[in-house]
């Protein structure tokens, strides 16, 4: 809530550097996920194709969920422990304010 008491929106902008610095391919929560390993193995190459400064296609990029919303994979362990506040991007855009505030992969985009 701002001062006035209005909502504040938060909104992750879903860039190749956003992509980049994400902490989503290392979290527990997508370890066992073989959907979200053959994403992470494509991941450069997407990248590439997708030209200089543009960014692959949301569902195919297996992160930055914050930003794009919840997982295309469907096999995440969402019991796992979410590495969410360890991020660089949660952390430059104040996430800890976001609703949801973690477990974007599940829950959705930070807004």
């Amino acid at each position: 809530m701002s001062e006035m008491g209005t909502d504040v929106k938060v909104v992750v902008p879903y860039t190749p550097s956003n992509i980049e610095r994400c902490m989503c391919p290392q979290c527990p929560v997508q370890a066992g996920s073989v959907c979200v390993q053959e994403g992470i193995g494509n991941l450069k190459n997407e990248m590439k194709s997708s030209g200089e400064g543009a960014a692959p296609e949301p569902q195919k990029v297996p992160g930055v969920y914050c930003s794009a919303g919840s997982a295309a994979c469907r096999d995440l362990n969402p019991n796992k422990e979410c590495i969410c506040k360890t991020c660089v991007v949660w952390g430059e855009y104040c996430l800890q304010n976001a609703t949801p505030m973690m477990y974007f992969c599940n829950n959705g985009k930070a807004t």
